[in-house]
């Protein structure tokens, strides 16, 4: 869209402001209209006074925020949007009220205005369907907050012309955002990948592996993630989080790899929301202390350990180890551990320490023979990570058990305990979202590189799903996925047949 071309805006909430804003301070008119009183004038200071906060910070110059505030006129009836060229609807997130108003829009707009819906998950096809010119109908999906986050998606429905999704693609790469392209499937790229963020999280917890506060600090401060599942979830809204997994779960016919779960469901009828309300996972009353995660005490460094085989993405922790004053030897791998494992000194035995494949620790006691065994988690980056989470075997001493805390740490890692879950938490989340991610790629959703970028833009991921799984190897993603299944006996784990084929050839996921 030209600079000086118009942009109405439907909807004057937080993200048809924020939408207004950005088409604003970019040279175009912006026709702002909201059905309720005072409604659009209201959103219009709102945008002064955020620029003035721009001013304040050094960002903004004066002269540039009264232009974009004296471009921005409030639409009292929808006949005054009828000269705009772009429409981009940010109403309630209800499917027959948008194709109420498109229908509407459609008798006052130009032929060639092009229409497009805020949504985050409602299908683009069936908004557009009974539309008299289909084609020029698509999906503009901003993130909230719509001038701070660079994400937008373009979603293209069955008759979305090209043409179209194009313009809308450029327009917002005009306006300094990150557009991905993206078909017009449930949950879009973001709502649909980011499900097992939540869905594992949640699992974990209903599980007992660990409460809320040490689950979210493993996924921070092992994963990289900027915020921990419960956290997240709490600052969304619970009920909002539920509504889109119910969404999408509904929309691809009760696969349960999307299936709700019943933990947050009663914390919704509890009205427990979150922050909004004050309690959700965690409390918000004034004076509250958010809980600490557990920690395990502290333990002697061990006199020595021995690395057998490279541990792969977990070399970096030998290094923090040795760094730590214990002694470290390396020898050649052990056939019970194919992806290597560190022995730590002590005890009658001493302990193993192994990076976890998706099965508990007591399972693989029943395949290595080894008792007295301690899997750790996957991390972003070993030579960073500040805490890692770890499971003991039930057959693991207590002597052999704090040896092993000891050696990790001596490495400066806060260990926290989980209960000997199958996957334990990073890896269990990380190779979830690679899966699905995969899939999103085998079914037409979005290229690969598209859908990293748009997890890493829309939601803040330390690395994309897909460049992950290339970075721990899709081989380990499919034996993770298969251990996870043979455990829970479910469909949910089943493997995508892209991680299965990228496995089988050594090939990469991403690109």
């Amino acid at each position: 869209m030209p600079p000086g071309s118009t942009v109405a805006v439907i909807g004057a909430g937080a993200m048809g402001a924020g939408i207004a804003q950005i088409a604003a301070l970019h040279g175009h008119r912006v026709q702002l209209h909201d059905t309720r009183p005072g409604a659009g004038e209201a959103a219009r200071k709102g945008i002064a006074d955020a620029l003035a906060r721009q001013i304040a910070k050094g960002r903004l110059t004066q002269a540039d925020a009264d232009a974009a505030v004296g471009r921005i006129a409030t639409a009292v009836t929808l006949p005054d949007v009828g000269d705009a060229q772009l429409v981009i609807e940010a109403i309630v997130e209800d499917r027959d009220a948008k194709r109420e108003l498109f229908s509407r829009v459609e008798n006052v707009a130009g032929p060639e205005c092009i229409l497009a819906s805020n949504t985050s998950s409602i299908s683009i096809t069936s908004l557009a369907a009974g539309m008299k010119h289909p084609g020029r109908v698509a999906g503009m999906h901003f993130f909230n907050p719509a001038p701070v986050m660079p994400l937008v998606e373009i979603v293209s429905g069955l008759a979305t012309s090209p043409e179209v999704a194009e313009t809308l693609y450029a327009t917002a790469l005009a306006w300094g955002k990150t557009p991905v392209r993206t078909a017009s499937t449930p949950g879009f790229i973001v709502n649909r990948c980011a499900r097992p963020f939540y869905a594992e999280g949640l699992r974990l917890l209903a599980e007992r592996a660990g409460d809320a506060a040490t689950l979210d600090a493993v996924i921070r401060e092992a994963g990289g993630f900027r915020m921990g599942p419960f956290e997240l979830i709490d600052l969304i809204g619970l009920d909002v989080n539920l509504a889109v997994t119910t969404s999408v779960w509904e929309a691809y016919f009760h696969d349960p790899r999307y299936a709700p779960s019943v933990l947050q469901q009663e914390r919704v009828a509890a009205g427990f929301l979150g922050r909004k309300s004050g309690r959700g996972f965690y409390d918000y009353a004034p004076g509250a202390v958010k809980p600490l995660p557990r920690t395990e005490a502290a333990q002697p460094a061990p006199a020595r350990v021995t690395a057998h085989g490279d541990l792969g993405n977990a070399a970096r922790l030998l290094d923090r180890i040795a760094a730590g004053g214990v002694n470290l030897e390396r020898t050649r791998g052990d056939s019970r551990f194919p992806g290597g494992a560190i022995h730590v000194a002590g005890g009658a035995g001493g302990a193993w320490l192994a990076l976890t494949d998706g099965r508990t620790a007591t399972a693989r006691v029943v395949d290595t023979g080894v008792r007295d065994l301690v899997l750790f988690d996957l991390a972003l980056d070993y030579a960073a990570a500040s805490r890692l989470a770890v499971a003991r075997a039930d057959t693991c001493s207590d002597a052999a058990y704090a040896s092993a805390v000891g050696a990790l740490q001596a490495a400066g890692v806060a260990v926290s305990r989980l209960d000997d879950v199958a996957g334990l938490a990073v890896l269990r989340i990380v190779a979830m979202l690679a899966n699905e991610a995969a899939d999103a790629v085998v079914q037409g959703v979005a290229l690969p590189g598209a859908i990293d970028v748009a997890m890493e833009k829309g939601v803040n991921y330390p690395r994309g799903p897909l460049a992950w799984a290339d970075a721990i190897g899709a081989a380990s993603v499919r034996d993770v996925l298969g251990n996870l299944a043979a455990h829970y006996g479910e469909d949910r784990y089943r493997t995508s047949p892209l991680v299965a084929r990228r496995a089988a050839t050594g090939g990469k996921l991403g690109g």
